[in-house]
């Protein structure tokens, strides 16, 4: 009779040891499954945070770049056939063909504001403001200064 009870004991020892063990395992993540977890949540939105930063100032650039170049063609095909000279100054009242939220730059400042992107400058002006040629140009965030220059000088 001893051997039955010990061997059944014995059992139960093992089934509730079994069972200790099962819920240790069960209960929750590891400290080092969490870090890991963390450390790719940190790696991720760096990541992408520092992705978005790029393109969002690639975008400001290309819209400098579209502005710079409508002002550019509408100096060359609308206002020189028409005067045969460039003005001292543009804003939309020189350019009228332009749309005026061209004339201002990403980061809200009008061209010829101080702090402004977009820079004119007229190049051999008489006192009645006609030029002979001019310098068109932006700062840029990724790249050099965009710079356009007047075909006819």
């Amino acid at each position: 009779m001893l051997p039955l009870y010990f061997l059944l004991l014995l059992y139960r020892v093992t089934q509730r040891f079994a069972i200790i063990v099962l819920m240790k395992h069960s209960r929750g993540f590891t400290v080092i499954e969490l870090l890991f977890v963390l450390v790719l949540l940190g790696v991720g939105s760096w990541v992408y945070f520092t992705e978005k930063a790029t393109i969002t100032a690639t975008q400001r650039d290309s819209a400098r770049k579209v502005a710079i170049n409508a002002m550019y063609y509408n100096l060359e095909e609308v206002y020189y056939p028409q005067h045969s000279s460039y003005p001292a100054t543009i804003d939309s009242k020189t350019l009228r063909a332009m749309d005026p939220a061209l004339f201002t730059d990403p980061n809200g400042n009008k061209l010829g504001a101080s702090g402004a992107n977009y820079r004119y400058t007229g190049i051999g002006c008489t006192t009645d403001g006609a030029c002979k040629s001019y310098k068109l140009s932006s700062t840029m965030e990724r790249e050099g200064d965009y710079l356009k220059t007047s075909r006819n000088n």
